[in-house]
């Protein structure tokens, strides 16, 4: 396409689309405001309506690990995509891309090793803890 077409563009067609989107947005608005229920009842103003009475706060309190544990997920998930685009361009990065990535890798690993080291990845009850508690228990009530 020669350079001096791309300014001959009309504009008309994407105006034209624009306004239709927002006339039929408009529509739908105001057809569901008119055409809506418009009733004020005891349940409406609750935060459910589902039919089940609100027992405590919304106010819940999460424990920092679940946080930790986010985190994580979010971290190697940036990081999958990282890997992903390297084997997008495999062939056109070569032997330095590659030495890269397995350089990335390795540190995902090491990482990895240290976190499930610390118990950064242990979510939930200790399984070796449950189990000495349940025969501790077993024991005194043999007594």
């Amino acid at each position: 396409m020669p350079e001096h077409t791309l300014y001959n563009i009309p504009l008309w067609p994407l105006f034209l689309y624009a306004g239709i989107v927002i006339l039929l947005l408009g529509l739908i608005l105001t057809l569901s405001y008119i055409l809506g229920q418009h009733h004020k009842d005891r349940e409406t103003d609750k935060p459910y309506e589902g039919g089940i009475e609100q027992t405590g706060s919304a106010r819940l309190r999460f424990s920092a690990q679940f946080y930790l544990v986010a985190m994580l997920f979010v971290i190697f998930d940036i990081e999958a995509v990282f890997i992903m685009l390297w084997a997008v361009g495999f062939y056109e990065l070569g032997w330095p891309g590659y030495i890269g990535a397995s350089i990335f890798i390795a540190q995902l690993v090491v990482v990895l090793i240290y976190e499930w080291g610390t118990g950064a990845l242990d979510i939930g009850i200790n399984g070796k803890k449950l189990l000495k508690a349940m025969q501790y228990r077993k024991l005194n009530s043999n007594q």
